[in-house]
């Protein structure tokens, strides 16, 4: 069959030819971080004249009739989805939505997703969200959009479909650790408006200051600053990145030049030169003393795994909780021509150590696994000196009243002012700090910074 193509093949031998020199110096690639040794011109030219002479095998015999245009694009489609997760060709549909999204309001669900192990994953719920509320958690795998499949569908095109009118419903089915079989959950979409800093006080921990980032948007160091200014008595800092999706590299940089005053925040490095930079920290107010724990977990990524990543090179910081996602690559938007566009990877973070995040994430000082806190009560609550006294008191009132003790009923947990209880915006409870156990670790931790940093002459 390829045979009978011989004529439109060397057709277009020519224009193959021409393309095999003008996109040449392009032909380098990257497999899981191996470098692979670039194609001769030999084979360069092989591979394109491959795909017309295969292309052109399809228009000629395929059983029904197709149109060159779209077949090329989703060729490249294939092609871009091939190389990363991120990475994407953008027809002209595609690309004028990416402008849409980036002015006017949307409906959306409060949720960054991304691929992991090549399946569609949710990185993290922001608070407040449609999304959050519904109780979608990070690590969710999305197994169907309403009646639509994952498997194989890109990023951009899962974040397309959420996306929608505020008041629309869509159903998300996910595949979620330890449970048995798969769960639907139903979310009603709305403007998504998020606060992305939260400053707050700590019940039994008066001189800590407890700083929750939920997203880098454009205010989070001005947000940080102003917590830290309103709570000037503070001792240390608990900085709860968890959950964070990332956002604004700028922003990331600067929360840690808040903390440190020189070297390499972080790095990107890519093939082109134009590529490489490095974002350095600055001497300017920044604070060296006040020791830092910060919270991550598998749903911290990209910016947020920069800031905690980089405060842990430069030893500015302990790192508690679970190990995060590990998205640390760079994407820009090119276009192709008035109406299309690429976007592509182009370069990787690295972290003051030289170590990457890409595929790594960051891997925490202390792993400490999310749960509520448990205590055991001691059954004997009274000091000795009062206890005899007490004992007799009691034996007493028995025997004069002949009285039985009281039968103590379980309590359904589910039912408690405890469980129902919500989060001070300005202030964490005993009875919500109890339900953390990461945070909890995290204040245990920071308070004995604090001690240690008192010893300091």
């Amino acid at each position: 069959m390829i045979q009978k193509s011989k004529k439109v093949i060397v057709a277009g031998l020519l224009s193959t030819v021409t393309a095999a020199y003008l996109f040449g110096s392009f032909a380098q690639a990257k497999d899981n971080n191996k470098t692979i040794a670039p194609s001769s011109p030999k084979e360069k030219l092989e591979a394109y004249i491959k795909f017309t002479q295969i292309l052109n095998v399809i228009e000629k015999e395929y059983v029904d009739e197709v149109n060159t245009t779209t077949l090329v694009d989703k060729a490249l489609k294939g092609l871009m989805t091939n190389l990363d997760a991120h990475s994407t060709f953008m027809d002209t549909k595609s690309y004028k939505d990416l402008s849409v999204q980036t002015k006017g309001e949307f409906g959306g669900l409060g949720i960054s997703v991304g691929m992991k192990d090549g399946v569609l994953t949710v990185i993290a719920p922001l608070d407040g969200t449609p999304a959050f509320k519904a109780g979608v958690k990070a690590g969710d795998i999305i197994l169907k959009i309403d009646d639509k499949a994952t498997l194989g569908m890109t990023i951009d095109d899962s974040v397309k479909i959420m996306r929608g009118k505020p008041k629309t419903d869509i159903v998300l089915t996910i595949i979620r650790k330890n449970e048995p079989k798969p769960l639907e959950i139903k979310i009603t979409r709305d403007i998504i408006k998020i606060q992305s800093v939260y400053g707050k006080t700590i019940e039994g921990y008066d001189n800590s200051l407890y700083i929750h980032v939920t997203s880098f948007d454009q205010k989070v160091v001005k947000g940080v600053k102003e917590a830290i200014q309103e709570h000037n008595h503070t001792e240390g800092i608990v900085l709860d990145l968890r959950n964070n999706p990332g956002g604004l590299l700028d922003q990331a940089i600067g929360l840690v030049d808040l903390f440190v005053d020189k070297g390499v925040i972080v790095s990107q490095k890519g093939k082109s030169k134009f590529e490489n930079t490095e974002y350095k920290a600055t001497a300017k107010d920044s604070d060296l003393k006040t020791p830092i724990v910060v919270l991550v977990n598998g749903g911290s990524a990209s910016a947020s795994e920069i800031v905690a990543g980089a405060l842990q090179d430069f030893n500015r910081s302990i790192v508690v909780g679970e190990k995060t996602f590990g998205k640390g690559s760079v994407q820009i938007v090119m276009p192709i021509g008035k109406d299309e566009a690429l976007k592509l990877t182009v370069a990787r973070y690295y972290l003051p150590s030289g170590r990457t995040i890409q595929a790594e994430g960051v891997t925490p000082d202390i792993t400490v696994h999310f749960a509520k806190v448990e205590y055991m009560d001691d059954p004997i609550m009274l000091k000795e000196k009062d206890l005899k006294k007490h004992l007799e008191s009691e034996l007493a009132k028995i025997d004069a009243n002949k009285t039985t003790p009281v039968k103590v009923k379980a309590i359904d947990n589910n039912n408690t002012k405890e469980n129902n209880a919500t989060i001070n915006k300005k202030h964490i409870s005993e009875e919500i700090l109890n339900k953390d156990n990461q945070l909890k670790s995290a204040l245990d931790i920071l308070k004995a910074l604090i001690i240690t940093n008192k010893g300091k002459n």
